[in-house]
């Protein structure tokens, strides 16, 4: 019992209260989803033309899935730490019933030897009425029976004993690997961030980078026009046609996330450049994976990893107007997919400032400023 208990010491280390298991399944699931969603990031990126923005980007998704790992890694440690309170659980409630069950054969025992092996038999003979002695004896051959039965319980519940304290060494051994693995992630992390922001930070100081950063903006600008030329283009029979027409929602549309205005419609000072950008949509900050509703009713035109926008949604509101969803953590819809005002679109992912939302409306190819068309402005 001694050696049991000390198995059970480490349950005073770990985390108050069992987790859901079903819940840290569910959210492993997400991780693993996320992490496939950075890798299809990572290899689109491959495709692209090496530059500024390319190598800010690499950077900054190796972050996101070192991030994201290190995630994974602590929901694993909380899943063996449930296992471990589980199995903890388990033992204590076969100690409690091998102990009450060695206590009731001490009691039945002390009973029998109190009988004698003839159980009584010299006492019983000199009794008139034979039945009460038969009654009696069968009363000891009951209890010799139960005695048995309670023997073999005790031993099968030694034997549950011992298998599940074989299961606590092995989870204690994963519990101890998964800590091993959190803290080398975590100092992973570290080091991509100082990367990053070691890259980011000689940027600044490089005018030739950021002439060359701003000369690929405006080369990515000069592409997304091309690609909603291109979508207007498309078959007759493949346009959308709204229920009412995208231009009457002016100043009533939803906003698409919760969050305020990191940077606003128009020309800007680059934060990281330092030269002089127009922003053709609005920035939002948000908190990263909340969810990106559609502002209207529409149909995915396009749903892919573009440029430096990362995964880009594009609603065709038809007439010729769109909406653009960008810097999302994933792809979540598809092209082709018909959603209604308030729908899915998306979640909130990130970039080298933190979670962002991009959200432009465009007519044609010519950008809106989207404030003007909200029904409650970004702050």
């Amino acid at each position: 019992m001694r050696r049991i208990a000390g198995l059970l010491l480490p349950l005073i280390l770990v985390a108050q209260g069992a987790q859901d298991p079903a819940e840290l399944r569910q959210k492993l699931a997400v991780i693993q989803g996320r992490l496939g969603q950075v890798d299809q990031q990572l290899a689109s990126l491959k495709k692209r033309r090496k530059g500024v923005l390319v190598d800010i980007q690499g950077i900054s998704l190796q972050r996101d899935r070192v991030r994201t790992q290190v995630e994974g890694a602590r929901l694993r440690r909380d899943q063996a730490q449930n296992e471990v309170q589980v199995i903890g659980r388990e033992q204590t409630r076969i100690q409690g019933e091998v102990l009450r069950l060695q206590r009731d054969l001490r009691k039945q025992v002390r009973w029998m030897q109190a009988l004698g092996p003839w159980g009584d038999l010299g006492l019983y003979i000199t009794f008139k009425d034979l039945e009460a002695w038969l009654v009696r004896g069968r009363m000891l051959a009951w209890a010799r029976l139960q005695e048995r039965k309670q023997l073999e319980q005790v031993h099968r519940l030694q034997g549950d004993l011992a298998v599940k304290e074989k299961s606590l060494k092995e989870v204690l051994l994963r519990l101890a690997s998964e800590e091993r693995e959190a803290a080398q992630l975590q100092a992973a992390l570290r080091l991509q961030e100082e990367k990053l922001n070691s890259f980011l930070d000689g940027l600044q100081k490089d005018e030739a980078a950021q002439k060359q950063a701003q000369a690929e903006l405006a080369e990515e600008a000069v592409q997304l026009e091309r690609l909603l030329a291109g979508l207007l283009g498309k078959p007759k029979g493949e346009a959308y046609e709204a229920a009412v027409a995208f231009i009457n929602l002016r100043g009533e549309l939803p906003q698409p996330v919760e969050g305020t205005l990191a940077l606003g419609f128009g020309e800007h000072l680059h934060p990281r450049f330092r030269t002089k950008t127009m922003q053709s949509g609005l920035l939002i900050a948000a908190p990263g994976n909340t969810p990106v509703a559609a502002v209207a009713d529409g149909k995915v035109a396009f749903a892919d990893y573009y440029q430096s926008y990362g995964p880009m949604v594009i609603l065709d509101h038809g007439g010729g107007w769109f909406t653009l969803y960008m810097h999302l953590t994933g792809l979540d819809v598809a092209k082709g997919q018909v959603l209604k005002a308030g729908e899915f679109v998306g979640t909130v992912g990130d970039t080298v400032d933190g979670p962002r939302l991009g959200f432009e409306i465009r007519h044609q190819a010519q950008a809106q400023d989207p404030q003007k068309w909200l029904k409650k402005r970004y702050r």
